[in-house]
């Protein structure tokens, strides 16, 4: 069997029914990705496990925190289609590029967004992030959360995976042991995208959709903080309208490290020591602020 015969079958038992055209789009983390035309023409995009994976966990994560996110009615996001253990198929979307417009209505139905929290911190589904387990335990308290389901497991998952020392984790532990100095005043749970750097904001018809959601109950200066670490366009219209629709906490920048050093262990975690510098500063970093 072809790789495109695998993908049309597990297509098929995700849909019901038939794709009537396929055309790949590469992949990663295990996952086939693939441009659909539906029965009745409609276009979708879709992921399908690569055959050995198992991405059961990732695929149901996905869905449910893109239809928990849609249904704040704040930002958009695609509409799942159809999920199985095997594939997801979520509405395809045309992009048409950024825009100072887009970025600032992007920044005020993020804000919407956030506001629309769930009543504790993490999920009800467990988590995965690039085909790792995230913890999504669920806290009334964002400080410990954070250490205990963010920090520590990638720390010393990194370290297992020879891309951390016992010094490196070390310093990270310290972070953890801080982190009711160091998060700065208490905030509600907010309804956030979890995985928001700027790849995975996808800008069409003049909004910003989110897509690739590792969704859950968290603070959101971490959203903030995904996306200023690898350029979102127009960054200060964001921020700019985010902080009109609901101004942060004082001390906000300063944080910022903090926020940034679980996404940078997840990358160390994946693609080994070429990121251990920039996760040990933002862990130095987080501690002087």
């Amino acid at each position: 069997m072809t790789e495109d015969e695998h993908a049309r079958a597990q297509l098929r038992r995700a849909l019901g029914a038939d794709v009537l055209a396929l055309r790949s789009l590469g992949g990663q983390h295990g996952a086939a990705h693939f441009r659909l035309t539906l029965p009745g023409g409609r276009a979708a995009f879709a992921k399908v496990a690569a055959r050995g994976a198992d991405q059961a966990a990732g695929f149901g994560a996905e869905a449910a925190g893109l239809r928990w996110l849609g249904s704040a009615g704040a930002a958009p996001v695609p509409e799942v289609l159809a999920v199985s253990d095997d594939a997801l198929v979520i509405g395809w979307l045309d992009e048409t590029g950024a825009s100072a417009r887009a970025a600032e209505r992007f920044g005020a139905e993020l804000a919407r967004l956030h506001a629309a929290g769930p009543d504790h911190f993490g999920a009800p589904w467990p988590g995965v992030l690039a085909g790792l387990p995230l913890p999504n335990d669920q806290a009334a308290s964002w400080p410990g959360w954070y250490a205990a389901c963010r920090l520590l497991p990638f720390a010393r998952l990194a370290r297992d995976r020879g891309s951390l020392s016992p010094a490196d984790v070390a310093l990270i532990e310290s972070v953890a042991s801080r982190i009711g100095q160091l998060a700065g005043p208490p905030e509600a749970p907010s309804r956030i995208h979890g995985d928001c750097w700027s790849g995975n904001v996808l800008w069409s018809g003049d909004r910003g959709w989110l897509i690739d959601p590792a969704a859950h109950g968290g603070h959101r200066e971490s959203d903030l903080a995904m996306l200023a670490l690898f350029g979102a366009p127009y960054p200060d219209r964001i921020m700019a309208a985010y902080r009109e629709a609901a101004p942060l906490a004082d001390g906000w920048r300063g944080r910022v490290p903090l926020h940034q050093l679980h996404p940078l262990l997840v990358h160390v975690c994946l693609f080994g020591g070429s990121y251990r510098e920039g996760a040990l500063a933002a862990a130095r970093a987080a501690l002087r602020a």
